[in-house]
């Protein structure tokens, strides 16, 4: 399992993502590797490379693995047994450099600094080993322990590319291993390879003499002991990588100022940043290395996947593969099947006809005090409404898209989509990369919210915080909108375009006020494969079980605060207070619940709309679904906001969406009402 020490690290880097615990690194890791009987392994590479399935390979551990970018935030472990000893196994966060900028890097740059593995397997997609082996080479200067694993074998020699691995291991002077963790191939030459491990001396870049003359006076200028070569290290100071930095100023005390004053002169001797000219360096050499050991045989057709995968690209034909996508996923499967058939079955008649009755009547029966039977069955009770709210209307709509989500991913859908989505997204000031928190929002807000990490900037960040909360309406919320407006097919389509128009624009005016350069954006794709019903029932089973012990509890919580509420009167207050605001926007009184309840939960206040549907018109539902989709964050989501983003900024954003969703409400409601639209 991995160490303490990690997780404390993981959750010190969640309170703070800008901050650096150095304290952590006081930790005598050699005395605790001394002290521990198993080895310690790490898997480290890009996202999309196969780690996580080589680890389950390894451990015979099933974890979820992501056909994706920007899943692994933290870290999965196991354990294994290599000839004749013990292993703990850690798959660590995507990176792509030692020098790092996304907060998965940063985690993977202090997991390897703290547990000082005693093998390190780099898992590298073979078929674009070009872009793997500057990691590898940063590695290897290092002086880190690597196993280069060139992966994905499989894919390479279709698409007609052929790789010396011998001649590359002689040449860059570490074990390399060939694999195709899909099938097995190459996984017993890999674990006899870890079991033989011995430490050697790979191969060392030269760079410019200005760098190399730098390079060695720091150096000399380093005299604590560091988990990394003082040669690493040393290119880590000017690249200006700030975790190092602050590392090395604590350990190196006033001899850091000499330091510091190398790495100012080293810079303005350069137009071009220093951490660009190595990157440019490693990839050269990188560039040698693969022109040397590898070559294109005969062209190899192309096959149907790649031709697909083509196909999904292009906007041409990738826009109405999406539109198809969206149709048949999220409105058909999830919005009439999901939120309707399964929803009428479970909530209307399970719940509605056959528990409900019979648990109302137990309790008003058996208790004779009102306001404890209301706690139980009243109009905001834990049964009433928490169960059956979260059990009889959100989990069956969860469920679906649990289920469509999972196919999507194990596909390789997902990146090809964020490809195709790339050139809009850059009006709202994203990158495609950020189709990953977009898409994870659709089933919780509150954990896309933390996956923003992925994005490169703050500014991409936040713009995708405030859009996500503005939105991007979670799974629940969806199906529940899907199926109130189903009757309504003119509705539905006004609401998608009005939510889109506000996402567009909202995002369009963040990206222009925001300050910060323009996202730049670039991916591995992954191979497209048909989902394998395993993987996909196992994926929608963990995902069904973190909504049973997250969520669940949550909505019996919000029924107990607001039978407080009303208890005290104070929730009549607050309805009271609100009912200018309803009726302005063309909505009754009795809709001032579902707001309510959306400020707790935004699926819930959709099932409180759920429940009023047949009290209101046509032109009423389409508005009241408008507003709670804009309606400001949820709690939780909320209190996410505030950790991520500070909260400052978290307030200024849930105040701005407060006073935005009305106001596109209102004015929706006066066009359609002045025109006489009925829907």
């Amino acid at each position: 399992m991995v160490s303490e020490t990690i997780k404390s690290w993981v959750k010190s880097l969640n309170r703070k993502p800008s901050s650096f615990d150095e304290d952590n690194l006081e930790l005598s890791s050699k005395i605790e590797k001394e002290k521990r009987k198993s080895k310690k392994l790490v898997l480290v590479g890009t996202p999309n490379v196969g780690k996580s399935l080589l680890f389950n390979r390894l451990t015979g551990a099933y974890v979820t693995v992501s056909n994706y970018p920007g899943t692994t935030v933290t870290s999965d472990s196991g354990s294994c047994d290599i000839s004749g000893e013990s292993f703990d196994i850690v798959d660590s966060p995507g990176m792509y450099s030692l020098s790092s900028i996304t907060e998965e890097e940063r985690i993977s740059k202090l997991m390897l600094l703290e547990e000082e593995p005693d093998i390190l397997l780099h898992v590298a997609d073979a078929k674009n080993l070009e872009r793997m082996l500057p990691l590898t080479l940063q590695l290897i200067e290092a002086n880190l322990p690597v196993i280069l694993v060139l992966n994905m074998m499989d894919e390479a020699e279709k698409v007609g590319l052929r790789i010396d691995h011998a001649k590359l291991e002689k040449e860059i002077g570490i074990p390399v291993v060939p694999t195709a963790a899909t099938t097995g191939r190459g996984v017993a030459e890999l674990i006899n390879k870890i079991g033989s491990y011995k430490p050697k001396t790979g191969y060392n870049i030269k760079y410019n003499e200005t760098l190399e003359s730098a390079i060695n006076k720091i150096s000399t200028l380093i005299s604590d002991e560091y988990p990394i070569s003082r040669r690493s290290l040393s290119l880590l100071l000017l690249q200006q990588d700030e975790d190092i930095e602050k590392l090395v100023k604590k350990k190196e005390g006033a001899n850091y100022n000499n330091i510091k004053k190398i790495v100012n002169e080293t810079a303005s001797k350069f137009r071009q940043p220093l951490n660009y000219l190595v990157k440019l360096r490693l990839q050269g050499e990188a560039s040698e290395f693969v022109s040397s050991t590898s070559k294109e045989v005969e062209k190899v057709d192309i096959g149907f996947r790649e031709s697909l995968s083509r196909v999904m690209i292009n906007p041409l034909t990738g826009i109405p593969i999406l539109l198809v996508i969206l149709y048949f996923g999220l409105f058909w499967f999830v919005g009439v099947f999901g939120a309707g058939d399964l929803v009428g079955l479970v909530e209307e008649t399970f719940f509605g006809e056959l528990i409900n009755p019979w648990i109302t009547d137990f309790v008003v029966n058996t208790i004779p005090y009102v306001p404890i039977q209301e706690f139980f069955v009243g109009d905001y009770g834990v049964w009433t409404l928490g169960i059956t709210y979260a059990i009889g209307i959100i989990l069956p709509i969860v469920t679906t898209f649990f289920l469509v989500f999972s196919i999507l991913e194990d596909s390789g859908y997902l990146p090809r989509l964020a490809l195709l989505i790339d050139r809009v997204f850059k009006v709202v000031g994203l990158s495609g990369r950020a189709v990953i928190p977009m898409v994870l929002a659709l089933g919780c807000g509150t954990m896309a919210t933390l996956v923003t990490r992925t994005l490169k900037t703050r500014r991409e960040r936040t713009i995708a915080t405030l859009l996500m909360a503005l939105a991007v309406p979670c799974t629940a919320q969806l199906g529940v909108i899907f199926a109130v407006l189903a009757l309504y097919p003119n509705a539905l389509w006004l609401w998608a375009l009005v939510i889109l128009f506000n996402y567009i624009m909202v995002g369009f005016v963040a990206s222009k006020i925001m300050p910060g350069d323009k996202p730049v954006f670039y991916m591995e794709l992954p191979p497209l494969r048909v989902p394998r019903p395993s993987n996909v029932i196992k994926k929608t089973y963990t995902r069904l079980i973190w909504y049973i012990k997250e969520v669940i509890p949550l909505f019996i919580l919000i029924s107990i605060v607001l039978w407080g509420l009303m208890l005290a009167g104070i929730l009549d207050a607050i309805i009271a207070l609100i009912a200018p605001v309803i009726n302005a926007i063309g909505l009754p009184v009795e809709a001032s619940q579902t707001f309510i309840l959306g400020f707790f939960r935004r699926d819930y206040g959709a099932a409180g709309l759920y429940d009023i549907q047949g009290a209101l018109t046509g032109v009423q539902l389409l508005v009241a679904a408008i507003v709670i989709t804009l309606f400001m964050p949820c709690v939780a989501q909320f209190m996410i906001m505030v950790k991520e983003r500070g909260m400052k900024l978290a307030i200024l954003i849930a105040a701005f969406i407060l006073v935005f969703a009305f106001t596109i409400g209102f004015i929706v409601n006066l066009i359609l009402t002045s025109l006489g639209v009925v829907l």
